[in-house]
C-alpha cells in the first residue's frame, strides 16, 4: 500500500472545496449545538445592522426634515437598545466560536496522533517526521484560526450581505438589480480563481512542512555535522528550504490578497450607480432623501461584507488546504489488519515462512518465494551481505510488514490472525539502533510490560536476577533510577542496546530477535549477553542477525540471506564459504 502523503496530496487537490468542508463539518458534528447558538447570535447581530439604516432613513424623512426632535430621540433610543442587543449577540458569538475552535484543535490533534499510532512502519518510512509534525501543529492551527476567528465573521458577513440585498431589491427592484449586478462579476471572479488560491496555499503549507523536516533532520544529526565540519552543507540545505518557503509564502500572499482590490473596485462602481440612479429618481419624485441615505447605507452593508469576505475567503482556502493535508492522514488505514484465525491451514513449526514474497512500496522485490521453518527452543542465525534482506526477514517475523505474497505462520496460526497485544507478547525484537524514551532505565525496561508496572524497584531487581539480567543493570551507576534522554546524550549506544535487551527479555517472548544487538558493546559485556541468552527458557527461539562470527557460532541452524533467497547454510564453515564464494547483493 502506498502511504506517500505527497502523492496523496496531489490526488486530494482534485477534490472539491465543498466536499472538503462537508467532511470537516462532519468531523465536528458534536459541536452542532454551539454552532447553532452562534448562528442564532449572528442572525440577531445581522438583524440589528440591517434594520438600523431603515430606521435612520425613516427618521430623516419623518422627523429630521420636519424638525420633530422628539421623534428623533425616540428613534435614537430604539437604535441604542438594538445596538446593545447586537453587542451582546456579538460577544456571545465570539465566546461560543472561540470554544468551538479550541475544542476542535484539541480533537483534531488527538485524532491525527491516534491515527499515527495505528499506521504501520511503512508509513513512517515514506514520510518525513518534520512534515508530520507540521501537519499536527501548523495545519491544525490554520483550521483553528478559521473556525475560532473567521468562520462566524464569514457567516455574519454573508447574512448581512444577503439581508442587505433583500432590502435593496424590496425598496426599489430596478435600482436594486443595478446595484447588485457588480456582485455577480465578483462571484464569477471568485469561482474562477478559488482553486488557484487553494493550490497556492497548499504548496505553501507543503513547503512549511518541508522546512520543518529539514530543521528536524539537521538537529537530529547535529553531532555528525560537527564531526565532519559540514555546517556549510546543512546551512545550504536549510537555505534552499527557507527560500522555497519564502517564495511559496509570497505567492500564497499574492493569491490571498487578489480578491480585495477587485471587490473594492466593484463596490465603488455600485455606489456610483446608486448615486446616479438615486438622484435621477429623486428628481422624478420617486425617491426621498432619507430613502437614498438608507439605500447608500444598504449598499455599504452589501459591499463592505463582500470586501471582508474577500479576506476571509483566502483564510478559508488556507484552512481547507490544511484540512486536505490532515484528512490525507485521517483517511489512511493500516494494511496490517487482523484476519480470521481459521482462514488458512496451520503449521507444525513455531514459525514458518511459506512461499513468501516481499517488496517495499515502489521498489524491487527483496524476498522471492521464501520457505523455511524455525522450531521452538532453537537458535537461528541470519547471515549475508549488507542489504541482502536479513533485517527485512526479521521485520516480517515481527510483523512490522506483511508479505506481498505468501503466508507466515506463528505457533501454527497465520501471524495475521493474532491481535497486536498477543503477537508482541510472543515476539521480542531488539533493534540495531533501539529507541529509548525520556525517563529512567526503569521506565524504559518496563515499557509496554503491564505485568511489572506496579512492582517496586526491589521487586523488579529480583525479577532481573531471575532472568540473569542483574549484571546488565549493574553497568548503570544509579541502577533503575539512571536518567535516560531520548536524544541519547545521557547513554551510549551500547547502553541503549543493553536497556533494549533487558526490555525484551523481561517480556519472556517465544521468539527473541536480535538485529546486530551486540554491535556496539565491548567483549566482556557481549560475553555476559551470551550467557543470558544461554539461560533463557528452553522454549525460547532465538533469531540472531550478526556479522561477528563468534556471535553465531553456537547457532543450531544458519540461514544465508541474499539476492531474494533464504538458504539453509548448515554449518558455520559452510556459511563462511558461501560468503567468500562471491555472493553479491543483487
Amino acid at each position: 500500500m502506498n502511504y506517500d502523503l505527497n502523492k496523496l496530496s496531489t490526488e486530494q487537490e482534485k477534490a472539491s472545496t465543498l466536499g472538503a468542508l462537508k467532511k470537516l463539518l462532519d468531523f465536528i458534528s458534536h459541536e452542532k449545538k454551539n454552532l447553532w447558538l452562534a448562528f442564532l447570535a449572528i442572525l440577531v447581530n445581522a438583524s440589528v445592522n440591517l434594520f438600523g439604516p431603515l430606521l435612520i432613513g425613516h427618521a430623516i424623512d419623518k422627523y429630521v426634515i420636519p424638525g420633530n426632535y422628539h421623534g428623533v430621540l425616540v428613534i435614537s433610543g430604539v437604535l441604542l437598545a438594538m445596538y446593545i442587543c447586537g453587542l451582546v449577540a456579538s460577544y456571545l458569538q465570539t465566546i461560543l466560536m472561540g470554544g468551538v475552535g479550541q475544542r476542535m484543535l484539541y480533537t483534531l490533534r488527538n485524532a491525527i496522533f491516534n491515527k499515527l499510532q495505528q499506521l504501520p512502519v511503512a508509513f513512517f518510512n515514506q514520510n518525513k517526521a518534520g512534515d508530520l509534525i507540521s501537519r499536527v501543529n501548523n495545519d491544525t492551527d490554520k483550521i483553528n484560526t478559521f473556525f475560532s476567528q473567521s468562520l462566524m465573521q464569514f457567516v455574519s458577513n454573508l447574512a448581512i450581505m444577503v439581508g442587505a440585498g433583500i432590502f435593496l431589491l424590496s425598496i426599489n427592484p430596478e435600482l436594486g438589480a443595478a446595484t447588485i449586478a457588480p456582485a455577480a462579476l465578483a462571484w464569477i471572479f471568485t469561482k474562477i480563481l478559488s482553486p488557484w488560491v487553494k493550490r497556492k496555499n497548499a504548496v505553501n503549507l507543503k513547503s512549511v512542512g518541508g522546512m520543518s523536516a529539514e530543521i528536524q533532520e539537521s538537529l537530529n544529526n547535529f553531532k555528525v555535522i560537527i564531526a565532519f565540519n559540514r555546517r556549510d552543507y546543512f546551512r545550504k540545505r536549510f537555505d534552499e528550504a527557507n527560500k522555497e518557503n519564502y517564495t511559496t509564502s509570497i505567492r500564497a500572499g499574492i493569491a490571498n490578497n487578489i480578491f480585495l482590490p477587485v471587490y473594492t473596485l466593484l463596490a465603488g462602481v455600485a455606489q456610483l450607480i446608486v448615486l446616479a440612479f438615486g438622484i435621477y429618481l429623486i428628481s422624478k419624485g420617486q425617491f426621498s432623501v432619507g430613502l437614498l441615505v438608507s439605500y447608500l447605507s444598504y449598499v455599504n452593508s452589501f459591499y463592505n461584507p463582500l470586501r471582508q469576505l474577500a479576506t476571509l475567503w483566502a483564510t478559508f482556502q488556507t484552512a481547507m488546504a490544511g484540512w486536505d493535508r490532515i484528512s490525507n492522514i485521517l483517511s489512511l488505514e493500516t494494511n496490517l489488519v487482523t484476519v480470521g484465525s481459521g482462514a488458512v491451514e496451520g503449521s507444525d513449526a513455531l514459525l514458518e515462512f511459506r512461499n513468501v514474497h516481499f517488496a517495499y512500496p515502489g521498489g524491487n522485490e527483496i524476498l522471492h518465494n521464501i520457505s523455511f521453518k524455525m522450531q521452538r527452543g532453537k537458535t537461528y542465525a541470519l547471515v549475508g551481505p549488507t542489504g541482502g534482506g536479513k533485517t527485512t526477514t526479521a521485520s516480517l517475523i515481527a510483523r512490522l510488514y506483511d508479505p506481498t505474497e505468501g503466508t507466515i505462520f506463528l505457533d501454527g496460526k497465520d501471524i495475521r490472525s493474532y491481535e497486536p497485544d498477543e503477537r508482541t507478547r510472543k515476539i521480542g525484537f531488539i533493534l540495531q539502533e533501539p529507541f529509548l524514551f525520556t525517563g529512567t532505565v526503569r521506565d524504559n525496561i518496563l515499557y509496554s510490560n503491564e505485568a511489572y508496572q506496579n512492582l517496586s524497584n526491589d521487586q523488579i531487581e529480583q525479577e532481573l536476577k531471575k532472568a540473569s539480567l542483574q549484571g546488565l543493570l549493574d553497568i548503570f551507576d544509579q541502577g533503575l533510577d539512571t536518567p535516560v534522554l531520548s536524544s541519547g546524550d545521557s547513554t551510549s549506544l551500547g547502553q541503549k542496546q543493553l536497556i533494549a535487551f533487558m526490555r525484551a527479555v523481561l517480556r519472556n517472548p517465544d521468539i527473541l530477535i536480535l538485529d546486530e544487538a551486540t554491535a556496539n558493546i565491548d567483549t566482556i559485556t557481549e560475553k555476559l549477553l551470551s550467557d543470558i541468552l544461554e539461560n533463557l527458557p528452553e522454549s525460547t527461539t532465538r533469531v540472531i542477525i550478526a556479522h561477528r562470527l563468534n556471535t553465531i557460532e553456537n547457532a543450531d541452524e544458519i540461514y544465508f540471506v541474499n539476492s531474494g533467497e533464504v538458504i539453509a547454510a548448515g554449518s558455520l564453515d559452510h556459511a563462511i564459504d558461501m560468503l567468500l564464494q562471491g555472493k553479491r547483493v543483487s
